[in-house]
């Protein structure tokens, strides 16, 4: 019996994936900000360049320093009067004092006009900043679109829709390029995995009819009673084989279903999934005796029933069967937490290591058996469950439990 790992010990998700919500979106490192920050800042350090050339050439065009333009050399009776130079006011000065006062006005209007100069260029290269980000951010987004639709096929390629395709129009550039190999990469999936299970499924469906017969013909030996006892024996062997062989037909079948989409979905409890499975498995349990226990709440998911039914089934009959022979209880709950529904199946039963766990949903593996028989089933249990789960949009985790069994949990979106 196999428990489901807390999702630490679930398959690696990958980094992009959407269902992850980022609190704060504009601050993710998406490749549109880091181009739309490269234009940007190539503007802007073009436009600090570009306005200290100009800086530089108008401070040397209007000459500031301590020489003036011109002097006065000799004056009678003038008065001057200037708002910007005051000090000129002033009809007592010396011919020098007038010179030099002049001088230090004339300075200080080219300082002054420098000044302008420099705060309205800046912020002009600010506003003008202002619209090459905004700018960058468009043209990156228009060209980074075709990256969106690859994504979002990508997405939906995740969710085992393999009849997606990208058909990405437009010039035949790199995205282009990119986008008809992804969708030459989807073709060939779709076309490999239609075929595996069209295999799977029509090799299920061949041999169903021999063993049919097989089991028929032994059924019919030994109804005979006159049969010597060695032959019943024989018989009773050999149909219990077949019985085998049969599970595993049906195994694989439902496998090969189970690895699709549900297209098909009604609404189902899980509780009641989960009731009639402990129903099936009442009188298995009886004879082992292993108590089956827990409270089952409501909790309605949009799925096919059957196959749901056969996850919860799967799970009990390991529970059951994998068990300690005194003493042993399996304990079958259902809720809705998180706004999923979940099935948890925990029994006792021998210590399983947190390193086998894994191993437990690969077909026809068993604790620290391989490929071996086993009156116990044939091994595809927890991969059908698993295929089932992952079918409905949810995941299945083993964890191993503290004193020996399992704790199965299987998480379905409601």
């Amino acid at each position: 019996m196999a428990t489901t790992p807390a999702p630490p010990g679930a398959p690696p998700k990958p980094t992009w994936d959407p269902r992850s919500a980022t609190p704060l979106p504009w601050l993710r490192p998406t490749i549109r900000i880091r181009l739309t920050l490269l234009y940007g800042g190539m503007f802007l350090i073009a436009g600090i360049l570009l306005l200290s050339i100009i800086y530089l050439l108008a401070a040397q065009a209007v000459r500031t320093g301590n020489e003036p333009l011109y002097k006065i050399v000799d004056f009678t009776d003038l008065r001057v009067s200037s708002s910007d130079c005051p000090v000129v006011d002033n009809g007592n000065l010396s011919l020098s004092a007038f010179n030099a006062a002049i001088s230090d006005c004339i300075d200080h209007q080219r300082k002054v006009a420098l000044d302008n100069l420099l705060s309205r260029s800046l912020l002009a290269l600010l506003g003008l900043a202002v619209i090459a980000f905004a700018f960058g951010y468009a043209m990156a987004g228009r060209v980074l679109s075709p990256l969106g639709r690859i994504t979002r096929t990508a997405r939906a390629v995740a969710g085992s829709d393999l009849s997606r395709r990208i058909e990405l129009d437009g010039p035949d550039d790199e995205l282009k390029e990119l986008a008809d190999t992804f969708d030459d990469m989807l073709e060939r999936l779709q076309r490999a995995f239609t075929a595996q299970q069209r295999f799977v499924g029509n090799a299920s469906h061949e041999l169903r009819t021999p063993l049919a017969i097989n089991r028929t013909l032994l059924e019919v030996h030994l109804s005979d009673p006159n049969a010597p006892v060695e032959l019943q024996q024989l018989g009773k062997t050999l149909l219990a084989t077949n019985e085998r062989s049969e599970q595993l037909v049906e195994g694989l079948l439902l496998l090969a279903r189970s690895d699709n989409q549900i297209v098909e979905r009604k609404p189902v409890d899980l509780a009641e999934v989960a009731g009639q499975a402990i129903d099936q498995v009442h009188g298995e349990a009886e004879s082992k005796g292993v108590v089956v226990r827990g409270t089952r709440e409501a909790a309605v998911v949009q799925g096919n029933g059957v196959l749901l039914e056969r996850i919860a089934l799967n799970l009990v009959q390991n529970a059951v069967r994998y068990n300690v022979a005194e003493d042993g209880w399996v304990e079958v709950t259902t809720a809705v937490e998180g706004g999923q529904a979940v099935l948890v199946v925990t029994n006792t039963g021998p210590v399983v290591p947190a390193y086998e766990v894994d191993n437990l949903f690969e077909p026809f593996r068993r604790l620290r058996t391989e490929r071996t028989g086993s009156d116990k089933g044939v091994g595809l249990g927890l991969s059908i469950a698993r295929s089932v789960a992952r079918a409905h949009g949810g995941h299945i985790y083993a964890q191993p439990r503290e004193g020996g069994g399992l704790v199965m949990r299987v998480t379905l979106p409601v």
